[in-house]
This record gives C-alpha cells, sequence and structure tokens, in this order.
C-alpha cells in the first residue's frame, strides 16, 4: 500500500505542493476519498445487529455514547425485545433498565419504543425505506435515517454526519458549517452519491485512529498534505538549523 507522508516546514503547517494547492474543492475530496478508501478497505458500520430495526434502535442508542458501549449493551435487550412489536409492547421501566449505561436513557428508552410503535401501527412491523418515512419515527433524525438506509438496505439518501464526520470535514476545509443539515450539503455536492456512505464511514475510522477531538496525530496522517487544519511538529534538524544549535 502507497503511503502519503506529508512534507514539514518551519511553521509546523504540513507542507502542501502549489499542485494541491491548486486542486478544486471537489477534486480535493475525491482525491481524500480515495486515500480513506486505501487506508480502511473493509470499513463498516461498527455497531452489532441482524435486522434494520435492530440497528434503528442501535444508533438511536448511539448518540452521545460510543458504539463499543452500546455493542455491550444491546445483545440482552435484542434477546428480550428482538423485534419491533415486542418493544413497542415492553414495559418501559425493563427497557430504560436495559439501555440504562448508554446515557439519556429515559429519553432513548421512550424513543425506541415510540418509533417501534409506530413501525407496527403505520409501517406493518417493518422498517420503512424511505427519508421522509424514517424521519417521522420518534428519535430518528437524518444521521439516523442515513445510517440505517445505508447499511440495512444499501440505500445512499444523504451523508452521515456524526461528531466525527462534522470535526474531519471542518479541519479539511470541506464546509464552514457546525450545523449538521448544513455540512450534509455541503458534502453531498462534493461526493458522488453511490459514495456518500463510504465517506462517512470512513471518515468515522479515521477520526477514531488518527484526527481525534483533541490531540490530532497530524505527523501520521495521510491526509494531512491536503487538510488545511494539519499541524505538524518542525523536525529537529529544522529547529537546530533555526537555533543555530548543533544536533549532539
Amino acid at each position: 500500500r502507497a503511503r502519503y507522508l506529508p512534507a514539514r516546514n518551519l511553521s509546523g503547517f504540513a507542507a502542501v505542493s502549489p499542485r494541491r494547492q491548486r486542486l478544486p474543492k471537489k477534486q480535493r475530496a475525491l482525491e481524500v476519498l480515495a486515500r480513506l478508501k486505501r487506508l480502511y478497505p473493509d470499513a463498516t458500520c461498527s455497531l452489532d445487529y441482524e435486522t434494520p430495526v435492530q440497528l434503528l434502535v442501535a444508533t438511536i442508542l448511539s448518540a452521545q455514547c460510543t458504539d463499543e458501549r452500546v455493542n455491550l449493551v444491546t445483545p440482552a435487550l435484542f434477546a428480550r425485545f428482538p423485534d419491533a412489536r415486542a418493544m413497542a409492547e415492553a414495559d418501559l421501566s425493563e427497557l430504560e433498565t436495559l439501555v440504562r449505561s448508554t446515557g439519556f436513557y429515559r429519553n432513548k428508552a421512550k424513543n425506541i419504543q415510540g418509533a417501534c410503535r409506530k413501525i407496527v401501527t403505520d409501517f406493518g412491523g417493518e422498517v420503512p425505506q424511505t427519508m421522509a418515512e424514517l424521519t417521522s419515527l420518534p428519535g430518528a433524525a437524518r444521521k439516523t435515517a442515513n445510517v440505517v438506509l445505508a447499511h440495512a438496505f444499501g440505500i445512499n439518501a444523504g451523508v452521515t454526519v456524526d461528531t466525527h464526520v462534522k470535526r474531519l470535514t471542518n479541519r479539511l476545509g470541506f464546509t464552514k458549517h457546525s450545523d449538521p443539515k448544513k455540512i450534509e450539503q455541503d458534502l453531498m455536492k462534493l461526493i458522488p452519491q453511490p459514495d456518500w456512505e463510504n465517506w462517512s464511514i470512513r471518515l468515522i475510522y479515521h477520526g477514531r485512529a488518527v484526527c481525534n477531538a483533541r490531540k490530532p496525530a497530524c505527523d501520521r496522517c495521510e491526509l494531512a498534505d491536503l487538510c488545511a487544519a494539519a499541524k505538524l511538529s518542525p523536525p529537529s534538524e529544522a529547529i537546530a538549523e533555526q537555533s543555530g544549535t548543533p544536533i549532539a
């Protein structure tokens, strides 16, 4: 696999070649996507599920919670309530107990039960397959709907924008917005529709592995030469040359 090691300059910023600086935003986005595909060829949804309704429930639980934590909770939850009808008829206090460790458990349990009741009454017990119908369910905004449509049904209706995608697309310079809906609209103009979920899921992997919130590892990031926000520590030789101090 080819590695893209960014050059470094004395300011500490990743040195972007003049050719890459002149790349149109869309072309730069496509290059980022190509590299992400090489870096994370097997990237897929990190949530464990067997059916569309289980993916819907797991995605609702993932709000303000890690996928790892959700995957610890859902085996017992799905064993007790395996489908929409079972969750719709569940005792709410028992549902709350089962999802408590994911945080905001009262609201999540209420939304899960409300969504499952609507699935049973309005959609014959099957998770709907359109953005409008999915976002009519309690607790299911566009992020949740995009995840379910892409991974349960293979439908790219939009770009999933979670905290990682929001952070990285701002750092990369592909959006200036903080509102997820506006970020999604910006990205849908840059990325071909068949790759909308490929973009999101691989950026999420990169956000976890390299470009984290507090201390991004720009010095080992293979996107750094395409990233407006990339900062790198100056090499020791450059520091010595700048200060006149010999290297030991």
